[in-house]
């Protein structure tokens, strides 16, 4: 999958921006994230129901994998089941 590619949730509204990624399935709610809306809504999964935030970045522990989550939903991101976290920001340099 290449950076720029546009991915949707199957069980919930989320849509993420792919800004960095390697091979593995990235899934959202539970259920794996396509370049297409599927026609029946995938179940949201409990243990993937955090939600996401319009604007934030996501990341694995590894830095293999980098989304930006482009439209806000109920289910929450991961990678082969394990969850991504928001990415922290930068500080800024101090000016003296």
């Amino acid at each position: 999958m290449k950076p720029g590619t546009r991915l949707k949730s199957a069980a919930c509204d989320t849509e993420v921006m792919v800004i960095r990624s390697a091979d593995g399935t990235i899934e959202c709610g539970g259920a794996p994230m396509g370049e297409a809306k599927p026609a029946d809504a995938a179940p949201l999964s409990a243990d993937f129901s955090a939600g996401t935030l319009m604007g934030k970045r996501y990341v694995d522990s590894d830095g293999k994998y980098e989304l930006l989550c482009v439209k806000p939903g109920k289910g929450s991101l991961a990678v082969d089941g394990v969850a991504l976290v928001v990415k922290d920001a930068k500080p800024l340099p101090a000016s003296d």
